[in-house]
């Protein structure tokens, strides 16, 4: 592995002093001249029919500002992708929990009370909760009518309640049932899993006198946020600025525009700015999960322990709209047809659903926690059935380099089998128990980059200080000091001579913003700017001092001729020289690409649990998690990454679960959700399969996503190998570990 200056340093978070000071600025802090507040009137019925609306009492009560009605914003639909949200509902709602109507007042309790003042009578229809008899025959429709709805493809017309369905295959499947030697099938269930973010969604809509939109949102894609808004409104996007502010974590939750278009029409009306700020009961029962999820895998086996054959039916629980996801379906439902895995004949079928269910989102490798749960369950059961080692039959059939894998795709430079042996060598897979109902399980998952663009532009100024500018907020995966540190490392600067500074909207050209693979595809755009920078900066040198331009370095502050690093002048001279003869400072300004990855990563993860066969509690010891990385660039920020989504994923596992009956979340304080606190959290073990061949900066990968998804499959498999019950629904707990028990023994 080369040794950077800079990059593979550990480096402080960049905003990290302002955070722990209580400085760093949130929606929820911004406070404007004259600015009112407002809230919204929810639904209390998952599926009803609006009779009427009475606003008048609540317009009468004194400080109210502005009221509005889904009658106020006809035709307005919004998404990041598919367009079928209404910011207000419009004729009917299809969730409990859905806005109804809004308020702005000149205080918060003023607001609240006029919401009590809102007459409105309902008409109750036939709903549907579950995202299989959703799909029947004569089911309730949750969007009438045969609507079709706008998204950057095209429009989009659902077929009944079926969103969208997406279909993957290769090779011969009935062929490859017929030449299987043992079939096996399972069917598993994830549920409604919130982002457990400490600050809940908030916004800040201003309207100036030439209709100027500002707006301040904790949202992680500030220009898609701007497009959601100016295209529900018939605007040019250049109307609408986002502005940046903090974001107190994400996990992918924060892309929707929640209630910045009920904020917009409040301002208009009222006149002022109008804040927004959701509670964290609005959060848990309107915000945007984790979809539940039905997962059905067939699987042909030959008797040697290859995989043969694999049909899969993935049915993801879209709720009441599909506006909150960034595309039509969820792209890690390809997991469920093989995963990491050599699979030659393969079927995948993956649909998302409307429900009158809570509307999802994105979680941390959306789509793929609930496959990988299924497909790594699913492994297990068939090395139990076949009376194989689980290890060992995913060595068997582990990708490897110049393989397909079962979902069709060819990556290169792969590390599956050394990931999953440094897991299982760390983890002691093969040293004896050290007592009864211990068990250990080991999971196997996959992850590629994310797609995006990203712009970045990097100055430097006559002091030879260097300033990036990006609209890309730091959502907590550490992106602002990875920009720092590879704009340092390619200018040859300290790192603290570099800054980083997040526009808005209207100084910087488009870029999708924070998600997947941020730390690699944003950090590669400000790369390319200081590149640029650099290469005018070799030339001016080239000119300057009659150096040849090829052997021209940056390093350790100062730039000589390769070899000769004592000759040379410093970067602040050679600085301080151009911006003279330039007459402006040196900048870079880069757009990168979205491009398919041909790189993945694999994460394998063993945990060892001890399971308690009266009560069915289940103590986990230890998780051992193996990464294949490719240059890590900050080792701090890395590690936290990887111990963030461990946790995330335990809780998930063991715990976590939005509890819904008839359409209505019952679990609605982080308490009730039961999110994982430090007592739960076991010894955490990292190894690190380490390789320069990722697709990022100086061969970096991604690493944010990737640790989440092994985690419930890899506890789910040592509860079996403690105690030989097989639980097949998230999350695992004491009461259905005793109910198996039970069963069991019968």
């Amino acid at each position: 592995m080369t040794i950077y200056d800079v990059v593979g340093t550990p480096v402080t978070r960049a905003e990290g002093p302002d955070k722990v000071s209580g400085t760093h600025v949130y929606p929820a802090d911004v406070r404007l001249p004259g600015m009112a507040f407002g809230k919204v009137l929810r639904s209390p019925f998952p599926h009803a029919r609006i009779v009427s609306i009475d606003t008048s009492r609540a317009e009468r009560l004194r400080g109210v500002l502005a009221v509005v009605t889904g009658q106020d914003l006809l035709g307005m639909r919004v998404g990041r992708f598919l367009r079928d949200v209404p910011p207000l509902a419009q004729d009917k709602v299809r969730f409990v929990g859905e806005k109804v109507a809004a308020v702005a007042a000149i205080d918060p309790d003023i607001a609240e009370e006029a919401l009590m003042l809102i007459d409105v009578e309902y008409e109750e229809l036939p709903a549907v909760f579950d995202p299989i008899e959703t799909m029947e025959p004569g089911a309730p429709l949750i969007h009438e009518g045969s609507p079709s709805y706008d998204s950057p493809s095209g429009q989009v017309t659902p077929d009944g309640n079926v969103v969208y369905h997406n279909s993957w295959s290769g090779g011969d499947i009935e062929r490859g049932f017929e030449e299987s030697d043992q079939i096996f099938e399972h069917t598993f269930t994830t549920p409604w899993v919130h982002q457990g973010y400490m600050e809940p969604y908030s916004c800040i809509v201003q309207v100036d006198d030439a209709e100027q939109v500002q707006v301040w949102a904790n949202n992680k894609q500030p220009f898609m946020l701007r497009r959601q808004l100016a295209g529900g409104l018939g605007l040019p996007e250049e109307q609408v600025t986002v502005n940046p502010t903090g974001i107190g974590g994400d996990f992918g939750g924060k892309a929707g525009a929640m209630n910045v278009p009920v904020a917009h029409a409040l301002a208009q009306k009222s006149g002022r700015p109008v804040q927004m700020v959701m509670s964290y009961i609005e959060e848990l029962m309107a915000g945007n999960p984790r979809h539940p999820s039905v997962i059905t895998i067939k699987t042909g086996m030959k008797n040697d322990g290859r995989f043969w054959a694999r049909q899969a039916r993935v049915v993801y629980n879209g709720g009441a709209y599909g506006g909150f996801r960034g595309s039509l379906n969820l792209s890690g439902s390809r997991q469920a047809g093989g995963g990491p895995y050599r699979v030659p004949n393969f079927q995948i079928d993956s649909y998302m659903v409307y429900t009158n269910n809570v509307p999802c989102g994105s979680y941390r490798a959306p789509g793929e926690p609930q496959a990988v749960f299924a497909i790594e369950s699913h492994t297990d059961m068939i090395a139990s059935e076949m009376a194989l080692d689980p290890y060992e039959l995913r060595l068997r059939n582990v990708v490897k380099e110049g393989d397909v894998s079962g979902t069709g795709q060819r990556f290169s430079n792969l590390h599956g089998e050394e990931t999953l042996r440094k897991a299982a060598e760390s983890g002691g897979w093969s040293n004896p128990k050290p007592k009864p109902n211990v068990g250990r399980g080991i999971a196997l998952g996959q992850r590629p980059q994310g797609q995006a663009v990203f712009n970045a532009k990097v100055r430097i100024d006559g002091n030879g200080r260097a300033t990036i500018f990006s609209s890309v907020p730091d959502t907590g995966v550490g992106f602002h000091t990875v920009a720092c540190q590879v704009v340092a490392e390619d200018l040859g600067i300290p790192i603290e001579d570099v800054d980083l500074i997040q526009v808005d909207t209207g100084k910087i050209d488009f870029d999708t913003g924070a998600g997947a693979g941020t730390s690699v595809g944003a950090a590669y755009a400000a790369l390319g700017a200081a590149q640029e920078v650099r290469e005018k900066l070799t030339r001016l040198a080239a000119e300057f001092y009659g150096w040849g331009e090829e052997r021209i370095v940056f390093k350790e502050g100062r730039v000589f001729i390769d070899g000769e690093p004592n000759t040379g002048v410093s970067i602040q001279e050679l600085a301080s020289r151009s911006v003279a003869a330039l007459g402006t400072d040196v900048i870079g300004d880069v757009t990168t690409s979205a491009e398919e990855p041909d790189v993945t990563s694999f994460c394998a993860q063993m945990a060892e649990v001890e399971v308690d066969p009266e009560t069915g509690e289940i103590q986990v010891n230890r998780i051992v998690t193996s990464h294949d990385v490719g240059t890590i660039f900050n080792p701090l920020g890395h590690q936290g990454q990887i111990d963030g989504a461990v946790i995330q994923g335990l809780g998930y596992a063991l715990m976590e679960e939005l509890q819904s009956e008839d359409g209505r979340i019952s679990t609605l304080s982080l308490g009730d959700v039961k999110i994982p606190a430090i007592a739960d959290v076991p010894e955490l073990i990292t190894v690190l399969v380490e390789a320069a061949d990722g697709n990022g900066p100086y061969q970096g990968k991604a690493i944010g996503e990737n640790p989440i998804s092994p985690i419930a499959p890899a506890i789910a498999n040592a509860v079996f190998d403690a105690v030989g019950v097989r639980i097949t629904d998230l999350p695992i707990t004491a009461e259905k570990v005793v109910a198996a028990l039970k069963q069991k023994n019968a």
